[in-house]
């Protein structure tokens, strides 16, 4: 034979068997606590009828005097059986002092001797007690029928224990009616609680449900990603570690609302949207994040899942990648005219006409060069001058002029290191992408492109300012046009509105400003300024190369 031990009980059926049992437990003992208290109060209760009874018949005028007359049992016998039947007693036994029945219930005892005690009646005091007699054990009460100070013959009147015990057992027949019904009633409501808790529990075990509860704490704290759970008045129920390094927040937020947070408001909303979002970017002061909401519901709104994914490196290089992408189109598109200005010198060689070759190919190298110094002469910081070499084919060849302004003056090594070069292309790379977009097709398309450096009270700034000959900003969007997802273009395969929306992200981490207005010729003019400060290591601050010192350029 196969013995099975059976396995831990979900913690829902503990619970129902621990509450079944508690309940039972209560109902016994109350019912076993009002059983002895029922007994103890009726004993009493026949104590005091009894007593009552036989004082009233002792202190009768017609029984004092009965007990002077020849034959007292033919006028009290009578009386007695009366009085029995109208107070509902046992027995009432009137006696001479001796102990002589004169009356009693089974009339072949009268005459016999008083089965009890009858001494402290006999001077004087009535009391009771629990005897057995002739009917068998029964609360009694005996006092004396005095005729003035002298006990001219007693009484005694009685309940049997018999009877008691009838009364104790109707009321526990109804206590048990009682405590059975309030069993069953305790048994259901215990169920049906139960069966709700067996619902949410997953009918798992008290060891499950710890175990699950350690690995859920151990996960959280494992992932890089980040995870916010909201409830359903939107506030926060649950955040990482991820989660808190990733939307900048700090201190106890759990229990708050999202509004109060102080993340960017289109962030916000897509966190308070009541349908989901699927990989939706979004701008913090800092970072780029991907967002994905997901309701929970169960028949209503319980709340929200958000996850965080920080794409803020591969949004940058995504960028460094276009800029690849179009610095190799304009050199595919260079290769190609100088293919065909080689074809255009060979030939003219071919037909002798050698001078006029040189000469060809002497002004094209020069057109060349002269854009190279132009751009190296106003800016010879490597970085900025190799992106505006890059900008200024690929806007050629979009038809678009990209000049350098006069006024342009940046000397390598200006910068400090606390202002990333990949910051720089951020900043310049999209603003200059947007002035070629907006002016392309315009009537003179034209892109005027400034760098420089100036003092701004004790601090010097940098000032890019890119400005473009195309329609301009309506100044009703003059603000809207720095929000993510905001354009006026029609959306391409990586959408739109994020270019502008990462060129603030990058001045704002930086303590700069960003300004759109209306160029000088028509069209828009973007400024951005960054204060210059010195790195902390030369400030007196941390040492070089500590992570405070990198994180003050906020490598985006």
């Amino acid at each position: 034979m196969r013995l099975t031990v059976p396995g831990p009980r979900s913690l829902a059926g503990q619970l129902f068997a621990m509450q079944a049992v508690l309940i039972a437990v209560v109902v016994a003992g109350y019912a076993l606590f009002t059983y002895v208290s029922d007994r103890s109060q009726a004993e009493e209760a026949a104590r005091r009828q009894a007593r009552a009874v036989a004082r009233s018949v002792a202190d009768s005028p017609s029984v004092l005097a009965a007990t002077r007359a020849d034959d007292p049992t033919a006028e009290l016998q009578p009386y007695a059986l009366k009085v029995m039947r109208d107070t509902e007693v046992d027995f009432i036994t009137i006696m001479d002092p001796r102990g002589i029945r004169w009356t009693h219930p089974d009339p072949r005892q009268i005459g016999q001797t008083f089965q009890g005690h009858t001494e402290r009646a006999l001077k004087g005091e009535t009391f009771t007690e629990t005897y057995t007699g002739t009917l068998g054990p029964s609360v009694r009460a005996v006092t004396p029928i005095q005729d003035g100070s002298r006990v001219v013959g007693l009484v005694s009147a009685g309940i049997r224990v018999e009877q008691i015990t009838q009364r104790v057992q109707d009321q526990l027949t109804a206590l048990l009616g009682v405590a059975a019904g309030a069993l069953v009633l305790g048994a259901v409501g215990t169920y049906v609680v139960n069966a709700r808790l067996r619902r949410h529990t997953h009918g798992m075990n008290a060891t499950e449900l710890s175990r699950m509860h350690d690995y859920h704490q151990a996960a959280l704290h494992a992932v890089r990603e980040g995870l916010l759970m909201l409830d359903g008045q939107y506030r926060v129920a649950l955040i990482n570690d991820g989660g808190r390094e990733l939307l900048g927040v700090a201190g106890d937020v759990v229990g708050r609302s999202v509004a109060e947070l102080g993340l960017p408001a289109p962030l916000t909303g897509a966190l308070l949207a009541s349908e989901p979002r699927v990989d939706e970017v979004h701008l913090t002061a800092s970072r780029v994040l991907v967002i994905n909401t997901s309701p929970v519901s169960g028949g209503e709104r319980r709340g929200t899942v958000v996850t965080l994914r920080d794409v803020t490196e591969l949004q940058s290089l995504m960028g460094e990648l276009d800029s690849e992408r179009g610095f190799t189109q304009a050199l595919r598109s260079q290769a190609h005219e100088a293919a065909n200005r080689l074809h255009t010198v060979v030939s003219l060689i071919e037909l002798g006409r050698a001078e006029e070759a040189v000469e060809f190919a002497t002004a094209e190298l020069e057109l060349a060069q002269a854009l190279t110094d132009q751009v190296v002469a106003a800016v010879s910081e490597p970085v900025l001058a190799a992106l505006l070499l890059g900008k200024t084919a690929q806007a050629n060849e979009r038809g678009v002029e990209l000049m350098v302004s006069e006024d342009s003056s940046l000397d390598d090594g200006l910068l400090p290191e606390t202002l990333p070069a990949r910051d720089l292309v951020t900043i310049l790379g999209n603003l200059i992408d947007n002035a070629v977009d907006a002016a392309q097709g315009s009537a003179r398309a034209r892109v005027t492109v400034a760098a420089y450096t100036r003092n701004s009270g004790d601090i010097p700034e940098l000032v890019l300012r890119v400005s473009d000959t195309g329609p301009g900003v309506d100044p009703e969007h003059a603000e809207a046009v720095f929000q993510r997802g905001f354009s006026t273009k029609p959306a391409g395969p990586g959408g739109r509105g994020l270019g502008l929306a990462l060129v603030r992200q990058a001045a704002q981490r930086h303590e700069g400003s960003l300004t759109v207005a209306e160029a000088d010729g028509g069209g828009a003019e973007f400024e951005v300024r960054l204060p210059l400060r010195e790195p902390e290591s030369v400030a007196g601050g941390v040492p070089s190369g500590a992570p405070a010192a990198r994180g003050a350029g906020g490598d985006a």
